[in-house]
């Protein structure tokens, strides 16, 4: 006769899976009606689950202020380990789930600006050749410092050594120079000097933003580069923007706001489409400063992932 399995004091001391659901979602929200929306419950059902998850650990986990609730010391402890748990039961059943489906769902990582002004130009053609892939994007100025449990099959940046378990292939260096729209240079023909350059109005990309592209330039570095030991008669930008976010200062000289730096792989689709002009032929060439296709050595032989490789490093040959 089969001996029965003792009871499992462990788990069945834990609490639902239901009840952590609903804390993560109020927690993030930090509101229950809006975590009773995300989750598609009531939010009676959110603040009964809440209500028996304090009952049962005998500490209150949310401080509540009007509509709003934060988080007590408890409850951020608790929090850190459950978010993190439930992401890796979502990521491992999405696994499951997509290898039982016929089409192949493959992650690339990039930076904002290499996804808003290359990627989205050449996704279309990608798709229209290969529908039964899906690709999920996501950005990051910070490569070294990804969310716990993320793990993209593809990355394409300069930081190549991220963690173990991937390998790289070098796609292209660095080449930036000046660009402004055809009406700000029609209108300020001075531009086409490095003076007239640098007295225009100068669009900059500071140092929180330098570092998704190349952290040592700005304008102040480019004009330094450029003296080759002469100095740049002295004078003073008419005015100077800076932003981390380099799409924002492409926008700013497609609409004819002044002059930003263009990094090659960047501005060169807009300068082959004519909507930006480089107004003079000065460049800085960072034949070091490599930018890889990074990638999963598991997905080496994969064949979806493999298409996807291929089509992204073709793009560059």
């Amino acid at each position: 006769m089969a001996r029965n399995a003792p009871p499992d004091h462990s788990l069945i001391a834990m609490p639902s899976f239901k009840a952590m659901r609903s804390f993560v979602a109020a927690a993030k929200y930090r509101n229950f009606t809006r975590a009773a929306e995300a989750l598609c419950v009531t939010q009676a059902a959110i603040s009964r689950q809440i209500r028996d998850l304090e009952l049962y650990l005998g500490t209150e986990l949310f401080t509540r202020t009007g509509r709003e609730v934060s988080l007590t010391a408890a409850g951020a402890t608790l929090f850190d380990a459950a978010q993190l748990s439930l992401l890796n039961i979502s990521q491992a059943t999405e696994r499951i789930r997509r290898e039982k489906s016929d089409k192949r769902s493959l992650t690339l990582c990039c930076s904002p600006a290499f996804s808003g002004l290359w990627l989205t130009r050449r996704m279309k053609d990608f798709f229209g050749a290969h529908p039964d892939i899906d690709v999920n994007v996501i950005t990051t100025q910070h490569f070294l410092a990804m969310e716990p449990g993320s793990e993209p099959d593809i990355y394409i940046t300069k930081i190549f050594d991220l963690r173990p378990g991937y390998q790289r292939v070098p796609l292209f260096h660095e080449v930036v120079y000046p660009v402004c729209s055809p009406r700000y240079l029609q209108a300020h023909p001075e531009a086409r000097t490095l003076e007239g350059v640098r007295n225009g109005v100068l669009l900059d990309l500071n140092p929180y933003g330098r570092s998704q592209l190349s952290e040592q330039v700005d304008w102040d570095v480019w004009f330094a580069m450029q003296s080759h030991g002469s100095q740049i008669p002295p004078g003073e930008p008419a005015q100077r923007f800076s932003s981390n976010d380099f799409v924002l200062l492409m926008q700013m000289a497609l609409d004819d706001q002044g002059l930003a730096l263009g990094w090659e792989h960047l501005v060169g689709d807009l300068l082959r489409e004519g909507r930006l002009v480089r107004p003079l032929s000065e460049e800085l060439v960072f034949a070091d400063t490599v930018h890889y296709l990074i990638f999963k050595e598991e997905k080496a032989d994969d064949p979806a992932f493999l298409r996807l490789k291929e089509w992204l490093i073709a793009q560059f040959s």
